[in-house]
């Protein structure tokens, strides 16, 4: 499979068939998005496998926001939990920033560890779908995740039982200018 073939296959899933994840795929999964871009080679996203009853106590206790959520997490046979290293990104030796966007650089490095592990996934045929709608405090709480970590997503993953379309996407003369 071609990068482009990757990024251009890969959907949210949102439905998935019981077959659970064998964990040595995962680790295969997680040393290729290990190269994930990061801020100054920080390195700063790290992820936590959650399988069973914790999984659905999540589903359960932290997505009153946004129930759909926990139906989705619920189907999954596995939940990655993304977390980042709290103060590195964006951050120099001395803790002063080093742009504006002060601790922002955070969220991009999550972001971009995020997408990447999805298409590592995808490559091994994992299904994935990004969530961004939960309660984070709770998370960090029921996974005991230490005080220099911050809960930044959820990625219920699994094989795919749908096939979802590709969605229309904006023409290049939308997305591009030069000047």
């Amino acid at each position: 499979m071609t990068a482009k073939e990757c990024i251009k296959g890969r959907r949210s899933i949102r439905r998935f068939t019981e077959q659970p994840i064998d964990h040595s795929l995962l680790e295969e999964i997680i040393e290729t998005a290990s190269y994930a871009p990061s801020w100054k080679h920080t390195q700063i996203a790290r992820y936590i496998a959650v399988e069973g009853g914790l999984k659905d106590r999540i589903a359960d206790e932290c997505t009153d926001d946004y129930p759909h959520n926990g139906t989705i997490i619920r189907r999954a046979p596995m939940l990655i939990v993304v977390t980042i290293l709290k103060s590195r990104s964006g951050y120099e030796r001395d803790g002063s920033f080093s742009t504006k966007r002060g601790d922002g650089w955070q969220m991009y490095d999550a972001g971009v560890a995020s997408q990447t592990f999805c298409l590592a996934a995808y490559e091994k045929g994992i299904g994935s779908v990004i969530e961004g709608i939960f309660d984070e405090a709770r998370v960090a709480e029921l996974l005991e995740v230490p005080e220099d970590r911050e809960v930044v997503a959820l990625i219920p993953i699994g094989y795919p039982a749908e096939e979802p379309a590709a969605p229309r996407r904006k023409p290049v003369e939308e997305l591009l200018t030069f000047k």
